[in-house]
């Protein structure tokens, strides 16, 4: 991916995707054009913060699996590497879970496929169409991209939850009915 591309996705990510995650409002962001996408509340290796990483994934066999389009060098990567803890905020809710990465099972390319069909528009910045590539053409373009599993374990902290902030999206809607009110009356 062009070094600008990355920039906007970053900008776009921190700026727009996470934030919608955190109102509540994934599901509405998510479908088969734009992608399905979770966001990650990693711990960063050397300041110890929460930090937020949208990525595409797919759901297999009761996992959560998502790939670093990165490689090994994604920072998100390796703060994964560095606290295998993770909660995840799927559209539907959030999650805790124990993360394997990375995952080398013999299903490996069948969830690459899997997530790379998922991510909508962005399963084509590899250079390839992820729904007409051959297995072997596919295996060879992403052998060095690295599979992350995350087993659920538990209830992670949603968008409703303390931590989260749909209660200011909530808070504004009946702000302005309150004024739609005032201003009918």
């Amino acid at each position: 991916m062009p070094d600008a591309l990355r920039k906007f996705f970053k900008i776009l990510n921190k700026f727009f995707m996470v934030p919608i995650f955190r109102l509540g409002l994934g599901a509405v962001m998510t479908n088969p054009f734009s992608g399905y996408i979770m966001v990650m509340k990693t711990i960063g290796r050397k300041s110890g913060r929460v930090r937020y990483a949208p990525v595409n994934y797919a759901i297999w066999k009761g996992n959560i699996y998502c790939i670093s389009g990165g490689r090994e060098t994604s920072d998100w990567y390796k703060n994964l590497l560095a606290n295998l803890d993770i909660e995840i905020i799927l559209p539907g809710g959030a999650i805790y879970g124990k993360v394997l990465a990375p995952y080398i099972g013999e299903d490996r390319l069948e969830i690459i496929r899997a997530v790379l069909k998922n991510a909508g528009f962005a399963g084509f910045f590899e250079g390839y169409n992820p729904w007409k590539i051959s297995d072997f053409e596919l295996e060879k373009k992403v052998a060095d991209i690295p599979v992350i599993q995350i087993s659920p374990i538990g209830l992670g902290n949603g968008a409703a939850d303390p931590k989260g902030w749909a209660w200011a999206g909530w808070t504004l809607v009946l702000v302005l009915f309150i004024l739609g009110l005032i201003v009918l009356l």
